[in-house]
């Protein structure tokens, strides 16, 4: 993944952003095998304790031909996206003072690299799915448990899905929130993006953020 020289947008703990990013969106996982590329979009698990540089787990449906043109010896790449918005121009006080501006994108994003272990035996893939649901129900007012399903359901559904165990071997990460430009450029920014959507909304949290970290 491009950074840009002036090094404003690194990540410092790749890891810990990763952590972050996959407790709340899906990967797009990105696979080549049989001449091409493959891509699903699919919740993942991130053990930061599996492996030098941690270890992510999902599934895939059976039908999707991607689990079978999987070659463990070819890097496959997941990608975490976190919340991204257009910028305008029209916020920046450099505007108003030069005129010397053009719009861009703010974002924020992980690219795991690694390789990828199947794993279509049940009893790698109904730890898997409990604790996938756990994850996600757990913040709810009435989260719903594995256990809920009748007796023998779930271990048959299971039967419709091949786990993904995927290795890490490298992160890059890169925030891309306005740390290039002036503290008056990105108050502007941020005014303008809370003004906006949830996604803009969001890109203004993680600007406030950043501006923290910085300070």
């Amino acid at each position: 993944m491009y950074q840009p020289r002036h090094r404003h947008f690194e990540v410092a703990d790749p890891a810990a952003l990763l952590s972050e990013l996959s407790a709340i969106v899906p990967a797009t996982l990105v696979t080549l095998g049989s001449g091409s590329l493959h891509t699903s979009i699919l919740p993942m698990l991130f053990d930061r304790e599996g492996g030098s540089n941690g270890t992510l787990h999902g599934h895939l449906a059976r039908p999707n031909p991607q689990w079978r043109a999987i070659d463990a010896d070819v890097e496959a790449l997941a990608i975490f996206d976190g919340p991204d918005a257009y910028i305008s121009p029209a916020w920046y006080e450099e505007k108003r003072l030069s005129g010397k501006v053009v719009p861009t994108w703010n974002y924020v994003t992980v690219l795991a690299y690694g390789s990828i272990t199947l794993h279509p035996e049940p009893e790698w893939l109904l730890p898997h799915v409990r604790r996938l649901v756990d994850r996600h129900e757990v913040a709810r007012a009435d989260p719903w448990s594995v256990d809920d399903a009748p007796d023998g359901y779930v271990e048959t559904q299971i039967k419709a899905i091949v786990g993904v165990e995927f290795r890490i071997s490298r992160l890059e990460a890169k925030r891309k929130l306005s740390q290039n430009r002036s503290a008056a450029d990105v108050a502007g920014t941020i005014t303008g993006l809370a003004a906006g959507s949830p996604r803009e909304q969001a890109v203004a949290d993680e600007m406030r953020r950043a501006t923290r970290r910085r300070e």
